[in-house]
């Protein structure tokens, strides 16, 4: 047995946590919640699905604190106790089907668009315009990062009485924590801003309130950016990203999981063909934007099409370019999301030493039996990297959204799941 191939399906401790093997499902805004953030039923058995393929661990979409931090329609919330019961249905789900699930706890910060969501007051650590979408944050007061601190730790009380495992930090890709932790959005003079260590605090004192309420013994991880892919911007490198990694470690993290880049970045977290992804950005959230803004991305839509298709071609395993930096300072375990489709791309990650686990996310939209076709090395649905689910996030249920892939996910499930024969794709009419 080669050594990555014992290594992917060997154990692996997360805190308290042992798991059984290490490619896990990564977060993907799930579209399928209430209005109002409550659970649905077509919530619950998005997550059966992923957890019935033998799916080790799950971590959800991003989950908001509150409601001032919530990016997207139809998202999850656990900012308030009466969402505890309808929380507790999907680890109940999962660990039926015997896998695992973290909560990943999210606020957007600046990276909405406000009219996709109602939003009235939008808050970053400064006031700093969003280019991609023109949203202009106000700068945090001392109080209400305070009151934002007590709200994640609140939140993950909320997730640990529902039944989740653990808890995920959403610290990547330009959402809160992270535009705290990028001197280009961080542009503060008090504790919060200037050195590395004062701008890892909000993360600090985030992980200490949700320690004071889970306990030490709780599974809580950090998802982080390998790099911010901001060029001509004061973003981060890996080195200085890892150092952040190691602070947090040192503060108790359980785990980090690399992503990379802002939604100013562009594609560079999905990778892949962007003209699916960008027609349905165009009949969803972007519909949204500022009437310039929306009129120039039509108008240009072929050439941004184009460029994107350049910059951002497809690979398997794309952040482990980042990740040798944060394996060379951290104790914790390293885990790697990023294109990821074949098991002899993680088995060499594995053997190389260049992460300790990977994760993947629309390989499992488009077939939620994923991990068990790559242990049993077995066909399944496999994902093209159209990006047609990017382009629908927020407006339409997650959910492959290329016709062929789609398809075959359909008839997949038609036989192996109870039940499933004849459902429409998801945002078609029945």
């Amino acid at each position: 047995m080669a050594a990555g191939e014992a290594l992917l399906f060997a154990p692996i401790r997360i805190g308290s946590l042992e798991l059984p093997a290490r490619l896990f499902k990564t977060a993907t805004a799930e579209t399928r919640a209430s209005a109002d953030g409550f659970v649905t039923d077509e919530l619950v058995e998005f997550y059966r699905l992923i957890a019935m393929g033998g799916t080790p661990l799950i971590i959800t979409g991003n989950i908001y604190v509150s409601q001032q931090g919530k990016s997207a329609p139809r998202q999850v919330g656990a900012d308030d106790d009466d969402k505890i019961v309808g929380l507790a249905r999907i680890p109940e789900v999962v660990h039926g089907c015997g896998g695992r699930i973290f909560a990943q706890l999210n606020h957007c910060g600046r990276q909405v668009v406000p009219d996709f969501v109602g939003a009235t007051d939008v808050v970053s650590a400064s006031a700093v315009k969003d280019l991609l979408t023109g949203t202009q944050p106000r700068a945090m007061r001392a109080a209400e990062i305070a009151a934002i601190v007590e709200q994640f730790g609140e939140a993950a009380r909320r997730c640990k009485e529902a039944g989740f495992d653990g808890v995920q930090m959403h610290s990547a890709n330009g959402y809160l924590m992270s535009q705290f932790l990028t001197p280009y959005t961080n542009r503060r003079d008090d504790e919060y801003g200037g050195a590395l260590e004062q701008r890892t605090r909000f993360a600090r004192e985030v992980l200490g309130a949700i320690r004071r309420r889970v306990g030490a013994d709780f599974p809580v991880i950090i998802k982080m950016n390998g790099a911010d892919a901001l060029p001509l911007r004061d973003g981060l490198a890996p080195p200085e990203l890892a150092e952040a990694a190691r602070i947090m470690e040192a503060a108790g993290v359980d785990a980090v999981e690399i992503s990379v880049g802002h939604y100013e970045s562009g594609f560079p977290m999905v990778r892949g063909t962007f003209d699916r992804c960008l027609r349905n950005m165009l009949q969803g959230s972007m519909a949204h934007l500022p009437p310039l803004r929306r009129m120039l991305l039509r108008v240009f839509r072929p050439l941004v099409t184009l460029a994107c298709n350049l910059l951002w071609k497809g690979r398997e395993g794309f952040n482990l370019d980042y990740t040798p930096d944060f394996k060379a300072r951290l104790r914790i375990p390293v885990i790697c999301v990023g294109g990821f489709r074949t098991r002899a791309a993680m088995e060499a990650a594995l053997a190389r030493g260049l992460c300790d686990a990977v994760s993947a996310g629309r390989p499992f939209l488009a077939d939620p039996f994923f991990y068990r076709h790559v242990r049993d090395g077995t066909p399944g649905p496999r994902c093209v990297d159209c990006n047609a689910c990017v382009g629908h996030l927020g407006a339409q249920p997650a959910d492959c959204y290329h016709p062929q892939v789609r398809a075959d996910k359909d008839a997949m499930l038609a036989q192996l799941v109870p039940g499933r024969g004849g459902q429409p794709a998801a945002g078609q009419p029945g």
